[in-house]
């Protein structure tokens, strides 16, 4: 018997050290609560997983959330969903406050250069991760160049690629006659889950859209959207968002942006923390309460409808994941996040090592052109350095971080 003690402790835990992103998150879940702990099977965890993977959000927590509901019901499912994300929420919150006082001195602009150089490696091992895992078929490569190629070549926009891939796998799954239609349908219980954790989510997004300042509205519409889109993990939405928070809203600039990510890195907790960074950069320019107001309203908009999905869908976890057609829609995605993530690899790779990218529009052709001339040579040079380490050496995550942000402080205090 599981008590909420014990759920507490573990998640406690893990909510600590989980750094390295959601594989590495996964992978300790894995050997803490099925090898050691035996809180819930091999099959129900690789079901519950796939059902994560086709929900939007970070897979991680959400999985998190389920084992926590899976042991102790809805309250078990806020615990561990909450502990999963608290501690790097916190710590992202301190970061990004300090990062807003002082980011602009010499020695610390010079250290997130080396980290904005280690990030474009740790994007690059996750392209090559990713790939591994999701092609082993002609058609999953070929999905993974068809959504690179609309991203990158055509500028389309990111949900629609995801939707794309996934209906065609829908679509084209083949039938099988093995389906769960003898399992019960849990409609009241999912109905139920989907108007109180809708209300938790929506209400509060209604009352700041009538009430608060414009910027805080704009950040809560913002985030919500991104709740309902972020289908592969962060890495699939940051061009998306990164983009848009940069080019369109001008919320923060490229090398902010690249210093969020970077500092998401270097925390526990999922990657998609990087929004609470950029909420509260986006409120903090009219001063530190409408900040962190920013930072709380983002984690409510990020996070809560993770709780809804959870909560109104995990009845259905055994008859969704026997079913074909979803298989299938989830494999699809999962090659058309590889084309993603390409596409955001060149992209940090083209801002990270060159001083000026030119945008080209040549018909429906939506390109960059980086000027060879304005080559910088450190974070070039940084980028290989942590290529090397992480690829070749498989040096911890961390220890890259800190090796080029101390490198690049070093080179420019000498």
């Amino acid at each position: 018997m599981t008590t909420l003690p014990d759920l507490t402790r573990a998640f406690a835990r893990i909510g600590i050290l989980s750094f390295g992103g959601p594989a590495a998150q996964i992978a300790m879940m894995h050997r803490e609560l099925v090898d050691e702990k035996h809180w819930v099977t091999e099959e129900e965890y690789l079901s519950a997983l796939s059902f994560c993977m086709l929900l939007p959000g970070p897979e991680a927590m959400q999985l998190a959330t389920w084992i926590g509901w899976r042991k102790h019901g809805t309250i078990g499912g806020l615990i561990a969903g909450g502990l999963f994300v608290l501690p790097g929420a916190l710590i992202v919150l301190a970061l990004s406050m300090i990062y807003a006082a002082w980011g602009t001195l010499p020695l610390v602009a010079a250290m997130f250069t080396g980290i904005q150089a280690a990030v474009l490696a740790v994007v690059i091992e996750a392209l090559l991760r990713v790939s591994k895992r999701a092609l082993k078929a002609r058609a999953q490569w070929i999905t993974a160049a068809l959504a690179f190629a609309a991203l990158f070549f055509f500028a389309a926009p990111f949900p629609v690629v995801i939707l794309a891939a996934g209906l065609w796998g829908f679509f084209t799954a083949k039938s099988n006659s093995s389906t769960t239609t003898a399992m019960p349908t849990p409609w009241a219980e999912s109905l139920r889950a989907t108007a109180i954790w809708g209300a938790v989510w929506l209400v509060p997004l209604a009352l700041i859209v009538l009430f608060a300042p414009a910027i805080l509205a704009d950040i809560a519409l913002f985030f919500s959207k991104l709740a309902m889109l972020t289908f592969g993990g962060a890495y699939a939405v940051l061009t998306w968002m990164a983009q848009d928070v940069v080019q369109q809203k001008q919320w923060l600039t490229l090398p902010q942006m690249i210093d969020g990510l970077g500092l998401a890195e270097t925390t526990p907790g999922p990657l998609i923390l990087v929004t609470e960074f950029v909420g509260y950069l986006a409120a903090a320019k009219q001063g530190i309460a409408m900040g962190l107001a920013g930072a709380l309203i983002t984690l409510w908009m990020t996070f809560a409808p993770c709780f809804l999905w959870i909560f109104a869908g995990a009845p259905w976890i055994e008859r969704l994941t026997h079913a074909p057609r979803l298989s299938q829609a989830l494999k699809s995605i999962t090659a058309a996040v590889v084309g993603v993530i390409a596409n955001l690899s060149l992209w940090f790779a083209a801002h990270v090592i060159f001083a000026s990218v030119t945008p080209l529009s040549l018909g429906p052709l939506q390109l960059i052109w980086p000027d060879p001339t304005s080559l910088k040579a450190l974070p070039t040079a940084l980028a290989g350095i942590a290529a090397y380490l992480l690829l070749r050496r498989h040096w911890p995550l961390l220890g890259v971080l800190a090796l080029c942000a101390i490198t690049s402080a070093a080179v420019a205090a000498f």
